[in-house]
């Protein structure tokens, strides 16, 4: 279903998987990658999207380190990378392709002009930084890692934001949990749905921590939230 883009971007020129809807022209989304680079789950999500109505796309964030990063959760050296590759990566920069991927997609002929954002782990705190730190529409984080240190954003929010939070999360332990929630009382523009009993990465089909009705769940509160907020259908 998907192509491969290619979007310019400061210092460069970064790659990005592009999945198109049947009927065109459609609000876009930005899915935004777990540490494992664009594989095949974020290609699938992207393709999911576009089945809904979206336009979506999924930059090669990591480019700036290692273009055209595919691995998986499979290995411990897989792993082993993926950490390396998340430690080494600017997030501020992350931030900077994330704006130029939402001005490439919103100038394509297909898309009406409405772009949100979808993020997973990484991409889940990418999302949040999309949403404080760009004009995109409406954004959605998975599980998204040092969002507790990043709260203090918040009255910069001007679109809605929805948060997926595992409450077993071990990246995400208690402490963090509830100062994102007491950072975020009173933003009437936040949302936050929480998971009892789920681990990191319960809607990664396939993970070691997936949970098929509660991935189902913030699925489904994921394509309502963006079509409010974006116009689809």
């Amino acid at each position: 279903m998907g192509e491969t883009v290619r979007i310019q971007v400061p210092g460069g020129e970064m790659a990005a998987y592009v999945a198109r809807p049947a009927t065109a022209p459609a609000p876009a989304v930005v899915v935004l990658q777990e540490i494992f680079g664009v594989n095949a789950v974020m290609r699938e999500i992207t393709d999911g999207l576009a089945s809904q109505g979206f336009l979506a796309i999924c930059p090669d964030l990591f480019w700036r380190i290692e273009p055209g990063v595919d691995i998986s959760d499979r290995t411990e050296a897989e792993w082993k990378k993926a950490f390396a590759l998340m430690n080494a990566f600017d997030a501020g920069q992350g931030v900077t392709d994330i704006a130029a991927t939402l001005a490439h997609i919103r100038a394509d002929p297909g898309c009406t002009g409405k772009a949100g954002a979808v993020g997973f782990c990484l991409g889940g705190q990418l999302a949040w930084l999309t949403a404080t730190r760009t004009d995109v529409d409406a954004a959605v984080s998975y599980y998204g890692v040092g969002i507790e240190t990043l709260v203090g954003e918040s009255p910069a929010l001007r679109k809605p934001v929805m948060l997926h939070i595992a409450e077993a999360d071990g990246f995400v332990p208690p402490p963090a949990q509830a100062a994102i929630r007491e950072g975020l009382g009173g933003q009437p523009l936040a949302t936050i749905h929480t998971y009892a009993g789920r681990d990191h990465a319960f809607a990664r089909v396939g993970g070691e921590h997936y949970d098929a009705a509660d991935a189902a769940l913030a699925g489904q509160r994921t394509l309502d939230f963006l079509r409010s907020n974006l116009g689809a259908t």
